[in-house]
């Protein structure tokens, strides 16, 4: 065996050649790895050693996470049985391990459509190998009965749909986390069929203003959530909410001498700049209230905006959207939904 070259000496031609070797080599000893774990899991070398599984026996052993050792078992089962063409793929090298991995695990699930089919399956996936990565190749495995057996395919892709459907009804759910910073996380699981309504919404609202839009994706697509809810109630069509319409609720406190407000809080206890309160006031319907001095109401008053009717398209043929500064909001955003404001 001759001596090798370091990496720094190659030319570009050696470099190549060289890393194609060093990976196909890698592969062999992948198979090597793999043929070995699956005579530790056959001869349950685990419980020999007192692990509760070959699970745990390997990520005791090797360091792995028990998600890649769950991983190996597999694929060690696989090339073991049905996949002997793949095992010898990897062996020379032809085949990487996610590869083998992949194929493993779609011509495992073909038990049911018998030998003939797994042997089918098989051969094409490794005849597409040669040109495809794992992950194409992963594809190509979730549509592999449309090329062994197109008639099963139609009726193995319905149930998989309504599988999948029923799932996803059944998983859903949405969720809003104050993290007492100020921020709130949104968390959540929708359906194809949600989603697609959500994206659809979003998606006209999400387009850069014009070409001085610094925000970033993931921040125009929460200003558009923002902005669609901000729509949905100013339609006031919304299902009232405990005998009110639904709204957002600032309280805030009215400086006589400054004539000024100051910090709000809404409803859910959570405070709002004094800067945010005057924004949101320039369109809220508000309802001036006297507090006695252990701040219980002494009077309401009626609810009232600040700009309306003919007042208000003139401002609007005259700004051209919400004038406050910073905030680009075309006209038809600009009415902001009931911020209600008790002052």
């Amino acid at each position: 065996m001759g001596v090798q070259k370091a990496a720094w000496g190659l030319t570009g031609q050696e470099l190549r050649d060289a890393l194609v070797h060093a990976f196909a080599e890698k592969q062999r000893w992948a198979a090597r790895c793999l043929e070995l774990v699956r005579e530790v899991d056959g001869q349950n070398l685990a419980h020999d050693h007192g692990a509760t599984s070959t699970t745990a026996w390997l990520n005791a052993v090797l360091q792995v996470t028990p998600t890649e050792a769950r991983k190996m078992i597999a694929t060690a089962a696989a090339l073991d049985h049905p996949c002997a063409v793949t095992a010898k793929a990897l062996s020379a090298g032809a085949v990487n391990e996610a590869q083998a991995a992949v194929i493993g695990r779609c011509v495992t699930s073909l038990a049911e459509h018998g030998p003939d089919k797994q042997a089918e399956a098989e051969q094409f996936l490794l005849d597409k190998a040669a040109e495809h990565d794992a992950h194409a190749l992963t594809v190509m495995a979730d549509r592999i009965l449309f090329v062994i057996d197109p008639e099963a395919a139609e009726e193995h892709q319905r149930k998989n749909l309504d599988a999948a459907e029923k799932r996803a009804a059944r998983d859903r759910f949405f969720t809003l986390s104050p993290d007492g910073t100020g921020r709130t996380r949104l968390t959540g699981v929708l359906g194809a069929e949600a989603a697609a309504i959500v994206r659809a919404a979003l998606e006209p609202l999400c387009r850069p203003t014009d070409p001085h839009d610094h925000r970033s994706a993931g921040q125009r697509r929460a200003d558009a959530l923002t902005d669609i809810c901000a729509l949905a109630l100013a339609t006031g069509q919304l299902p009232d909410n405990r005998g009110e319409k639904a709204q957002v609720v600032v309280t805030t406190r009215f400086d006589p001498t400054h004539q000024n407000l100051s910090e709000g809080m809404l409803d859910t206890g959570e405070t709002l700049s004094a800067e945010t309160v005057r924004r949101l006031a320039c369109d809220a319907r508000i309802i001036p209230a006297m507090l006695g001095s252990p701040s219980q109401p002494l009077d309401l008053g009626r609810e009232q905006r600040l700009f309306k009717g003919p007042l208000r398209r003139a401002l609007i043929l005259r700004d051209g959207g919400c004038a406050f500064p910073g905030c680009d909001r075309p006209p038809q955003m600009v009415r902001r939904p009931p911020h209600q404001s008790l002052v």
